[in-house]
């Protein structure tokens, strides 16, 4: 592996940028942020990276102490990798920048978003105070993955797992989700890409507890930005 590049700074930030600001770095972070994946999983959530680059990412943040590899026992006899504690400390990270991202005013809608990456968007985004007094458990199925929010005395905890017990259910792509919570669509305006089993009054509801930041003004164009 030849050597990176390192910025020679003292500061926090810079090192931080020494193991993982190469690109694909953060979003193979962001893929195993909640629970270890194998290489195709990776490859999987991350389409537009290569074989190669991904492998050499993986030994990057493998020997910066972020995550680490092992081999499952048979029958699965696969090799996984996982973030490390510290790895999955960085969470907080992706949740401050990801909504100082959402203000950029160059920042255009609509582009795919990996499962983890819906997942994570909403720990990120929810609104806590619009929660009330809603106590319920929501599933999601987004082909092979599953996911169990439960929303209860004001808190919002998601995580990989079924949710057999879900009050609500949305099964299909996760991107026609994306543009209901954050791109202002409607549920019957995603029909056929996105179903919802269940308590449909509670899924309009829940639609409402992801508000947006406001952008930040636009100061190229002289425009200001539509939020």
């Amino acid at each position: 592996m030849s050597q990176k590049r390192a910025y020679q700074d003292g500061c926090a930030v810079a090192h931080a940028l020494d193991i993982v600001g190469d690109r694909w770095a953060m979003p193979i972070m962001r893929e195993l942020m909640l629970g270890p994946k194998r290489f195709t999983d990776l490859r999987a959530g991350l389409p537009g990276i290569s074989a190669n680059v991904l492998t050499q990412r993986l030994e990057e943040l493998e020997a910066s102490s972020i995550l680490i590899r092992r081999r499952l026992p048979p029958p699965a006899a696969s090799q996984i990798y996982a973030l490390t504690d510290w790895g999955r400390e960085s969470e907080i990270v992706f949740q401050v920048l990801g909504r100082w991202a959402c203000r950029s005013p160059t920042m255009q809608p609509g582009k795919p978003m990996s499962p983890v990456s819906v997942v994570l968007s909403m720990r990120t985004m929810i609104d806590r105070s619009r929660i009330g007094d809603l106590n319920a458990v929501i599933g999601f199925r987004f082909g092979e993955e599953a996911f169990r929010a439960t929303l209860k005395d004001g808190n919002f905890l998601i995580d990989r797992s079924e949710a057999a017990d879900a009050d609500a259910t949305f099964i299909g792509d996760q991107n026609a989700l994306v543009a209901v919570l954050y791109g202002g669509a409607r549920y019957a305006d995603m029909a056929d890409a996105l179903r919802i089993e269940g308590d449909r009054m509670l899924a309009g509801r829940f639609a409402t507890l992801f508000p947006l930041p406001p952008k930040a003004p636009d100061m190229v164009s002289g425009q200001p930005s539509v939020s």
